[in-house]
């Protein structure tokens, strides 16, 4: 079986960083043996997240989505490793807090806080392609 050597981007969320998880949440993907290659603290512009969401532009989440991104800090960091986006994305667990699995991140840390944007602490780019696209937005 061959692996591939890729790179991902992992967004703590502003949710995350408000309640002090930044360090829990990089340090788990840290243990799984994924190599940290850069990190940024950064207070995004409306711009920066509309490229990041744009694939879901006109959808009715995006603009609570973009709103809730503008509330606060984000730490934004690149991970590499062999198969390193099948495997973070794995450690996040599902989107939905609520159904998470314990032992994954969100399942560990996350639940429904009855708001109109779900909270989940984190994301994680989802393939190759849009990893570098990411990548690029955030790292420019």
């Amino acid at each position: 079986m061959t692996t591939t050597l890729q790179r991902t981007l992992v967004l703590v969320k502003p949710d995350g960083v408000e309640r002090g998880l930044t360090g829990e949440i990089l340090g788990r993907i840290e243990r799984k043996g994924y190599r940290l290659v850069d990190l940024r603290w950064v207070r995004p512009s409306r711009e920066l997240l509309e490229r990041h969401y744009a694939e879901h532009a006109g959808k009715p989440f995006f603009e609570p989505l973009v709103e809730f991104m503008l509330t606060g800090p984000i730490v934004a960091a690149v991970f590499e490793g062999h198969e390193v986006i099948a495997g973070v994305r794995s450690l996040l667990g599902a989107s939905d807090p609520t159904v998470a699995a314990p032992g994954t991140i969100r399942g560990d840390l996350g639940r429904d806080w009855g708001v109109a944007v779900q909270r989940n602490l984190v994301h994680a780019s989802d393939s190759p392609e849009s990893a570098a696209r990411e990548i690029g937005i955030w790292f420019a």
